[in-house]
């Protein structure tokens, strides 16, 4: 499966320099990992990208000392824009609100390859909401992109011992949720495979066991298609209304396939050959502890049509 993701043209239309395009798209994948984690929004990450290759191509030699260090900033301070503008919007989201998912299987088209790791996960991406626009920004550039202080305060327009008290505390607060210990890829994918089990033959004592006490559903769809409207909290809370769920909202001839969603196993599913829902999960000491749905239909827009069936 394959991300579609809008790219700058490379059409050598009037006032475009090839060598800047180029050196543009070299970094390309950092600048998207960059706004990715910042929206947590595909669509909203190609825009700030649109935007910064604009500003890339009208700035002076002179403005451009470090091309790295002038294309991360210009998009930490577009992403730093965009979030404090929409806080009114995600405040006015139906339900329950999370970031669109993306596909990472090893398959996906490697031009639009980006940075893997934990911090792409869904439950890290719902953990960076917690966060000011301003604190994300510092803490991912520092915590995922190992930027040095200097480089970070010039980013965000702060002085440099403020950014070591932002980061400071931005850390602080990600450690009382952040998982100690990390699970292995092989247990993720058994439990996965258990969940869908469990789930799809109705077995709601085997769904409780995979599940840890406080587990949580988190569920999405934006008021434009079915899902459970609020986050669930509690084992048996959240079986039940995965099994009512499936009962009530699911339509019964829907395609699956399983895919890596934000790095994790998950599972899309297609109604008609459309993306209808993405799944993945959020493993803690054993057991699922978060489980993320999406089924906001502008959120799916990206990921492509039913592949074909493995051979």
């Amino acid at each position: 499966m394959k991300e579609v993701h809008r790219r700058p043209s490379a059409g050598g239309s009037a006032g475009q320099d090839p060598d800047r395009l180029n050196e543009f798209h070299s970094y390309r994948g950092l600048l998207f990992s960059i706004a990715y984690r910042m929206l947590g929004s595909v669509a909203d990450a190609e825009d700030i990208l649109q935007e910064a290759y604009i500003r890339w191509q009208r700035a002076s030699d002179v403005e451009i000392q470090s091309p790295r260090a002038f294309l991360v900033t210009v998009v930490s301070r577009l992403c730093i824009n965009q979030l404090q503008s929409a806080r009114v919007q995600r405040e006015e989201y139906v339900g329950h609100w999370l970031p669109e998912p993306v596909v990472t299987d090893p398959s996906a088209d490697p031009s639009f390859a980006f940075q893997v790791d934990d911090s792409l996960s869904m439950a890290f991406l719902v953990l960076l909401e917690r966060l000011s626009p301003v604190e994300r920004a510092v803490f991912l550039l520092r915590e995922v992109f190992d930027s040095d202080y200097a480089e970070i305060a010039k980013m965000v327009g702060k002085d440099e011992a403020n950014c070591r008290q932002i980061f400071h505390r931005a850390r602080q607060h990600v450690a009382q949720i952040r998982p100690r210990f990390e699970t292995s890829p092989q247990q993720r994918e058994e439990l996965l495979g258990k969940f869908l089990e469990a789930s799809t033959t109705g077995n709601l004592d085997a769904l409780v066991a995979l599940l840890s006490a406080d587990a949580e559903l988190h569920a999405d769809g934006g008021g434009k298609a079915p899902a459970v409207p609020n986050l669930v909290i509690g084992a048996d809370r959240v079986a039940r209304a995965i099994l009512g769920g499936l009962r009530k909202f699911v339509p019964q001839n829907l395609t699956r396939r399983m895919a890596r969603i934000n790095g994790a196993p998950g599972v899309v599913s297609y109604l008609d050959g459309r993306p209808f829902a993405a799944l993945t999960l959020n493993v803690v000491e054993g057991r699922i502890k978060s489980i993320y749905i999406i089924t906001n239909p502008e959120k799916l827009a990206h990921l492509t049509s039913l592949p074909a069936a493995p051979c």
